[in-house]
């Protein structure tokens, strides 16, 4: 089974109530009719009632039930309003300030999935991504016990000159710019657990850098090694090795002449780059030349799911994204 049928086979076991702030955009509305009509996710619509029934029609809706909240009319707004300000009166929101933030459709979405009222949002297909990473932070926040919210990108190799075949995990490539060994360590731990929930086997975590084994001294070489210590300490358990290389990481026979006591025998499927730049610029050529299919930016570390898209997206982009929220709900 392709990994990408396993998640939606997954979604469709258990589908949960997905709200999507950009419910006026016809790429979501096209995703939202598709998840009803597939059963992968119950869905709330966000926006101007009179447009979005106007999209809904469009799109040749006929009878799915999809649940629409306008911001300037729902019965939900004032409750949300005021648990707004409750969450943010000591960052100096006012009662009128929360009134009027919760008019806007990402804090809505948000403060719906925060309120219990859906598992989870999906936004970013016209808000930027900083806007839709702040609704999220601000509105549901870090799950107990985590330092660090992070994102990654679920990988898939799935076509015919892919030596390797399946989803691998590439953090962080779309949030946090340079962590420090500590929060490196964090997002390897949070990334090996959402690769657990999404492809249902054992993660084997790849600590990046232009070193294998000590080959090189550097200060940055340093931060992943102390990482993976940090990393290991915490889950003992945890199947990581770093620093490492990305073939010694990614080809047994590089491994077994690079790295013949790694715990990984070049056989990762989550890899864990040293920063931003290098995360972002690997799982675009992955991407690009390597003909690899990418989901995400998938958030990782909220108390609840929110996730971005690209403002490039397609419709299927939404619906998949919409599929992988709703496993990661299902996962707690």
């Amino acid at each position: 089974m392709k990994p990408l049928e396993r998640i939606l086979l997954a979604a469709k076991s258990a589908p949960r109530r997905i709200v999507l702030p950009e419910g006026e955009d016809p790429r979501v509305v096209e995703a939202a009719l598709r998840s009803v009509r597939e059963g992968v996710a119950e869905i709330t619509l966000v926006g101007r009632r009179e447009i979005v029934e106007q999209r809904l029609a469009a799109a040749g809706a006929s009878g799915e039930h999809v649940r629409i909240e306008d911001p300037a009319g729902s019965p939900l707004t004032q409750h949300l309003a005021a648990a707004y300000h409750e969450l943010r009166k000591g960052k100096g929101i006012d009662p009128a300030a929360a009134a009027e933030a919760v008019t806007t459709p990402l804090v809505f979405a948000a403060m719906m999935v925060r309120e219990g009222h859906a598992y989870g949002t999906v936004g970013g297909a016209v808000a930027t991504t900083a806007d839709t990473v702040r609704a999220a932070l601000q509105c549901i926040g870090r799950a107990p016990g985590i330092g660090l919210v992070s994102s990654f990108f679920l990988m898939m190799l799935c076509q015919p000159h892919h030596v390797k075949k399946g989803a691998f995990v590439f953090a962080d490539c779309g949030l946090v710019v340079d962590p420090d060994a500590a929060g490196l360590a964090d997002i390897a731990r949070m990334s090996a657990r959402s690769y657990q929930a999404l492809a249902g086997a054992p993660a084997k975590v790849a600590m990046l850098s232009f070193s294998t084994n000590g080959s090189a001294a550097h200060e940055r070489v340093s931060k992943v090694v102390e990482a993976t210590r940090l990393a290991h300490a915490a889950d003992p358990d945890l199947v990581i090795d770093g620093e490492l290389q990305f073939d010694t990481a990614f080809v047994e026979a590089v491994s077994a002449a690079k790295a013949p006591n790694s715990a990984l025998h070049g056989e990762a499927n989550v890899f864990v780059f040293p920063n931003l730049d290098a995360a972002n610029i690997g799982y675009k050529i992955a991407q690009r030349i390597g003909g690899a299919e990418a989901i995400g930016p998938i958030l990782q570390g909220l108390a609840k799911p929110a996730n971005d898209l690209s403002r490039g997206c397609s419709a299927d982009d939404v619906f998949h994204m919409i599929a992988v929220t709703v496993v990661q709900a299902a996962c707690g």
